[in-house]
């Protein structure tokens, strides 16, 4: 493969049983819409019961599936995708807000997460990962972020930032594990690049397929039209069977 080539996330997803929570960002071959993605997997009971719901002032949250039978909300539990002025924010945690709060107040994406670290759950030290879309007439640019523990012991955190030129066709793939383990291994080198489909529903469905079918838990999917800025979203939830277009 060479720097240009680009992956099919299908073989990425299928080759991967863990690659735990994971975000898309890129552009359609025909490049009239930015495609964002978020997907969330998990191996035990409290990390499974969860679904992604859309609040009434269109944020992406994660909730319990199951009220009963929630354990430790506080990593799993938050607001996932939130939208401040032209900046779409997606996360795999509370950093979201981090990022919202910052952008409110005239900061900047980088800023915001200078102020953030990995996860505290020793000894994966779940990295954060985080994009952010910007619109401004008829286009985009876009970030993508990993904070990653910078050894085996969690003393100090890593920060990768990434700024990418949307391409037609091309999106960049990042996830918090780079594979099933004990502990789990993070998330190695840059964002990945790969195909991205025209159509959303055919890519949510090659996403859905591809994500292992014992540990995938939600998925996200919204495309943004460049020339009007209207979107098509779909949610997909293993748990209640649900798949919708929103």
């Amino acid at each position: 493969m060479n720097n240009y080539d680009r992956y099919d996330i299908g073989a990425l997803l299928s080759g991967n049983p863990y690659p735990g929570r994971g975000i898309v960002a890129g552009m359609t071959p025909d490049g009239l819409h930015a495609a964002a993605v978020y997907f969330i997997m998990g191996r035990s009971e409290n990390s499974r019961n969860r679904v992604f719901e859309k609040t009434a002032d269109g944020r992406i949250i994660t909730k319990a599936f199951d009220e009963s039978k929630v354990q430790d909300p506080s990593l799993i539990i938050y607001t996932a995708v939130d939208q401040v002025d032209k900046n779409l924010i997606v996360t795999n945690g509370d950093q979201t807000d981090t990022i919202c709060d910052h952008l409110k107040n005239g900061k900047c994406f980088n800023a915001a997460l200078r102020t953030r670290t990995f996860e505290p759950d020793a000894p994966n030290f779940t990295p954060r990962i985080s994009a952010m879309f910007t619109f401004a007439d008829g286009s985009f640019s876009y970030k993508m972020s990993i904070l990653k523990s910078a050894d085996p012991e969690g003393s100090a955190c890593n920060r990768f930032t990434f700024d990418f030129a949307p391409l037609p066709g091309e999106g960049r793939f990042i996830h918090t594990y780079d594979g099933d383990g004990a502990p789990l291994p993070s998330f190695t080198g840059e964002p990945e690049p790969v195909g991205i489909d025209n159509d959303i529903k055919s890519f949510a469905e090659k996403l859905w397929s591809n994500l292992n079918e014992q540990n995938k838990i939600s998925l996200y999917v919204r495309y943004t039209a460049l020339a009007d800025g209207s979107t098509t979203e779909i949610i997909v939830n293993k748990n209640g069977g649900q798949y919708e277009v929103i």
